[in-house]
């Protein structure tokens, strides 16, 4: 028989830690920090002459700018939301 220095963790139920894979949960100050970073970073290179690295950099823009304002339009409309909502209780006479 061989000697096996390799034993399944699965079969003895140890389950891989999922913890370190989580997105982090950023904020809208911090996306919009980093999209008008980006704009600069990739306005400076450009103007370094390194067009394509700046064109990448300044292309991460506009989906950060974008989901920085989704973020505060998903905030604002679930606070709206939670205001007019009612638990339908004062309409029971």
């Amino acid at each position: 028989m061989e000697n096996l220095n390799f034993i399944d963790p699965l079969l003895h139920g140890i389950t891989p830690d999922t913890t370190g894979n989580k997105i982090p949960n950023l904020s809208v100050k911090q996306l919009v920090c980093a999209g008008i970073g980006s704009l600069l970073v990739g306005a400076v290179l450009k103007k370094a002459g390194q067009n394509t690295a700046g064109a990448v950099v300044g292309s991460l823009a506009i989906p950060l700018l974008t989901s920085a304002c989704y973020k505060q339009i998903a905030k604002t409309t679930k606070a709206k939301r939670e205001i007019n909502d009612s638990s339908g209780i004062e309409n029971n006479y």
